[in-house]
């Protein structure tokens, strides 16, 4: 994702105009984003993207203001998230991975992650997420399937999906079992394929095991 991709999917926007007066005096003015943030949702409207797909007119043109900022990025990402409602921290979150912030936007993902709202765990787990310990991931990845947000939308979940997460995931699985309770399906294929890994270097014998763990779970998931 980058500003060129924002601003071209914000064509045709209801207020082109304020868009990019706003973005010019965010550019001089640093101290102004924090008037037109708030006003982006009703200015560029909140309609989803087509051309950018999981993405919101007013998340992709506050994304685009906190690009225009020519320094302070972490500071008014702070303040931002702060002071907003959770439309406004899910635009500063989903901005996170274009801003020269480093790490400093680490502790915006803690908080979101703390939260009940799934659109906010959501966009916490974006590719800013890499900047997360890996036990601090897991953790969040582990309450996605709790909150069954889509685990699809967890950015480089394949490549950083780990043998400790496969086994939060099946003591997961058998505390629902055991409370005649369903696991999200793509949380059972990531086990699956965790499990797969596994077996794969274990031998054959690995792979009946594992054939017989996800027969386990299916038949709970069935009962």
């Amino acid at each position: 994702m980058t500003p060129d991709q924002l601003r071209a999917a914000l064509r045709g926007v209801p207020d082109p105009d304020w868009l990019d007066t706003a973005l010019r005096a965010v550019a001089t003015e640093p101290a102004t984003i924090t008037r037109f943030f708030p006003a982006a949702g009703r200015r560029c409207g909140r309609h989803d993207l087509p051309a950018l797909p999981g993405w919101t007119a007013d998340e992709a043109a506050r994304a685009l203001l906190l690009t225009a900022l020519p320094t302070d990025h972490a500071r008014y990402a702070d303040v931002l998230y702060q002071q907003g409602d959770a439309a406004e921290r899910r635009a500063v979150l989903k901005a996170l991975p274009l801003l020269p912030v480093g790490t400093a936007g680490v502790p915006l993902l803690h908080d979101a992650i703390r939260t009940n709202d799934t659109r906010l765990v959501a966009a916490a787990l974006g590719p800013y997420a890499r900047h997360l310990d890996p036990a601090a991931w897991r953790q969040a990845v582990l309450k996605c399937v709790f909150m069954a947000v889509p685990l699809a939308g967890v950015a480089d979940v394949d490549a950083r999906a780990d043998g400790e997460l496969a086994v939060m995931l099946a003591g997961l699985a058998a505390e629902r079992q055991a409370a005649g309770r369903t696991m999200p399906d793509d949380a059972i294929d990531l086990l699956d394929r965790l499990t797969a890994g596994r077996a794969t270097i274990a031998g054959p014998a690995g792979g009946s095991d594992r054939a017989d763990a996800r027969s386990d779970r299916l038949s709970a998931q069935e009962a």
